[in-house]
């Protein structure tokens, strides 16, 4: 019993206050992997990246003509991807501080995109989805540019895909289709692996959205009819040459819903460790992110109210207890878990006390110490060695390194193939903004 206090008074909390807000003018915004930056996007196709240690912009991007509708960072935030309802999706190095900011590559497609991400071993390697479609882009040499994954059933002509993702690994591709199933797609081969339906949804049921814990043990899907529901993460088999299917239908292990309002989810999003949810509703009258505890059997621990501006988009910092919201207006809500300040920690004779007390003076305690013994005191501390070269203090922002690929693990092999450079140290160097730049003009003209 000792043991389990021990371990609910040492766990990770969940944000509960605003600790700042931005100014970005923004639909849509992520945390980069180390926790550091946010990437915003706005309505117009603008792109900011903010330093939340000095509140300032690091990176302007004219990014595109309409809305931002997806935003990925690579896993050292060296690139950054952006996607929009004008069709394309855009490639940048932020380690470039060239102005204006230059594209390395833009993919043109004929719909409006509706996600696109870095594989997470290789950011050479993107995924892009679009109404009905996905794409691979292998920007490697010696491999192909462009392949199409999904394709529709000539048996079920309404089953089409409407997101993407990759699994944290990196070796299948999920797919949501717009009548409630998951398909699952081996990323080297783009071979279809698995097909689910998922229990308890009939209709016309759309996937909008599939969202993975960190270690890949589980996901959760947000449909339209209002519900996020959990499910353990299969193991999947190497794909079939004569083209076998695993086939069975998906029971989620949790259900989410609006208990009040019974509204849409605008996003969701796990914690670093996996032990909570978060949803953002759709409610036109109010700013709410439901937080659920996951290793209390689904519990809702919090409902945030971030006041009456509409919520468009929430995301967990995937490096610390601290979440971000979009409001209606563009602001960005930084929300974090306040700590009380325990003054015991700055020494380790002081003790807290929830009330004064009489204090009862020693009779020795103050009184002069010899000097000769001070002056032998500071000699022996002046004799010690003083190790200078060793530094204790760990970096404030770190990424962990991917971990290594098994011998006989093709899939993992295939990604490694021609490293990016995003796997090398680097800095996100501040560049200085002019005053009045071409950006400005755009947000002054609007007004």
């Amino acid at each position: 019993m000792n043991e389990q206090l021990i371990n609910n008074y040492n766990r990770p909390s969940y944000p509960t206050a605003v600790q700042t807000s931005l100014n970005a003018t923004s639909n849509m915004a992520c945390f980069d992997p180390t926790g550091r930056y946010v990437a915003a996007g706005s309505l117009d196709g603008l792109v900011r990246v903010w330093d939340l240690e000095t509140r300032e912009v690091v990176r302007d991007l004219d990014a595109h003509v309409r809305t931002i509708t997806a935003l990925d960072w690579s896993r050292r935030s060296r690139y950054l991807l952006t996607a929009s309802q004008d069709w394309n999706v855009a490639l940048w190095d932020l380690e470039n501080v060239q102005e204006p900011m230059q594209r390395v590559m833009t993919f043109r497609h004929d719909a409006p995109v509706l996600s696109a991400q870095f594989h997470p071993r290789n950011s050479k390697i993107i995924l892009v989805a679009i109404p009905g479609d996905v794409y691979i882009y292998d920007l490697r040499r010696d491999h192909e540019y462009c392949s199409f994954v999904a394709y529709i059933s000539e048996e079920d002509v309404n089953c089409r895909a409407t997101c993407a993702r990759f699994d944290p690994s990196g070796r299948h591709i999920f797919v949501g289709t717009s009548n409630g199933q998951v398909h699952v797609y081996n990323t080297r081969t783009k071979m279809l692996v698995a097909r689910h339906r998922i229990a308890g949804i009939t209709g016309q049921i759309k996937v909008t959205d599939i969202e993975f814990t960190k270690s890949g043990r589980r996901f959760v899907t947000n449909t339209t009819d209002r519900t996020l529901r959990q499910f353990v993460t299969p193991s999947y088999p190497r794909p079939d040459p004569d083209g076998e299917i695993l086939e069975h239908d998906l029971d989620p292990t949790h259900r989410f819903s609006d208990p009040i309002n019974k509204t849409q989810w605008y996003a969701v999003s796990y914690s670093p460790d996996g032990e909570w949810l978060a949803g953002g509703a759709a409610d036109p009258a109010a700013h709410k992110i439901y937080v659920w505890d996951l290793s209390s059997d689904g519990q809702l621990a919090t409902a945030l109210d971030g006041g009456t501006e509409t919520l468009l988009w929430c995301h967990w910092n995937p490096a610390r207890s601290m979440l971000l919201s979009n409001t209606s207006q563009g602001n960005i809500l930084i929300w974090h878990a306040p700590t009380q300040e325990r003054w015991g920690a700055f020494a380790g004779d002081f003790e807290e006390l929830d009330e004064n007390i009489m204090y009862e003076e020693r009779e020795d305690e103050f009184d002069i110490e010899d000097e000769s013994e001070i002056v032998k005191r500071k000699m022996l501390q002046e004799e010690e060695e003083v190790d200078i070269d060793t530094i204790d203090v760990a970096p404030k922002w770190e990424v962990q390194p991917l971990p290594r690929a098994p011998p006989n693990d093709e899939d993992l092999h295939w990604a490694d193939e021609e490293p990016d450079s995003d796997s090398t140290e680097w800095a996100l160097h501040a560049r200085v903004l002019k005053e009045k730049s071409k950006v400005d003009d755009r947000y002054d003209d609007e007004r």
